[in-house]
């Protein structure tokens, strides 16, 4: 079973409380010693029994160094500037790098136009001419992909325009046959017209018999009417 949660207050019984001081001082030195060996930070430490003794700690082994450093941080601190001077100088120091930022981004693009060379030397000329190699490769590549696609989708362009120049040609054959058919069909027409015409002719004829029109146009209108 764990340990119950001890209360925090003044232990009464004076032998208990020296053995709690003596236990939780060896383990307080120990925590700071770690510190100081783990996050390499320099740490002092002072502890004050109740009977008046001193226990004390510092990793550089000169407490009175560290306090001294203490004293000169809080006395720089408390002499710093105003919030708003710092503030301003803080927007100065950042404008003045962006400002630095921006101009050697344009000295960067006029040196890839070709200007201002004058004030590079053999080393930087040689970044530079690698640096564009480099660009000129990836152009050069994205350019290729392109050109690729594009002719695919020419190529399957392509192929659909034949698919419906197919169809089209199969349409227009298919047209061109119905026309031949129904031209001969009208041909036979007038063929037989022509045969029934001849033959009544020539049946009134030998019969001696008037040549009898009206009944020769009735006969064919006969025919188209059948």
């Amino acid at each position: 079973m764990g340990r119950g949660k001890i209360e925090i207050k003044r232990i009464e019984n004076n032998t208990n409380r020296q053995v709690t001081f003596c236990k939780r001082r060896n383990g307080l030195l120990k925590k700071a010693y770690e510190l100081s060996v783990l996050c390499e930070a320099e740490v002092a430490l002072i502890v004050f029994s109740s009977r008046g003794r001193v226990y004390e700690y510092a990793n550089n082994n000169n407490i009175k160094s560290t306090i001294e450093r203490y004293k000169k941080t809080v006395a720089d601190t408390s002499n710093a500037c105003p919030t708003p001077e710092i503030n301003a100088r803080f927007y100065q120091q950042e404008s003045e790098k962006l400002r630095q930022q921006i101009q050697m981004l344009q000295n960067t693009n006029r040196n890839i136009m070709g200007e201002g060379l004058g004030s590079l030397n053999m080393k930087e000329l040689k970044q530079l001419e690698n640096r564009l190699e480099r660009g000129i490769t990836r152009i050069r590549s994205k350019k290729h992909e392109m050109i690729l696609a594009d002719t695919e989708n020419l190529q399957k362009r392509e192929m659909e325009l034949e698919h419906e120049n197919a169809l089209l040609r199969g349409k227009i054959a298919e047209n061109e046959r119905l026309q031949e058919l129904s031209m001969v069909s009208g041909q036979e027409y007038n063929a037989i017209q022509e045969y029934l015409a001849r033959n009544a002719l020539q049946l009134n004829i030998m019969e001696g018999g008037p040549v009898d029109y009206p009944s020769l146009s009735a006969h064919k209108k006969s025919l188209h009417l059948g």
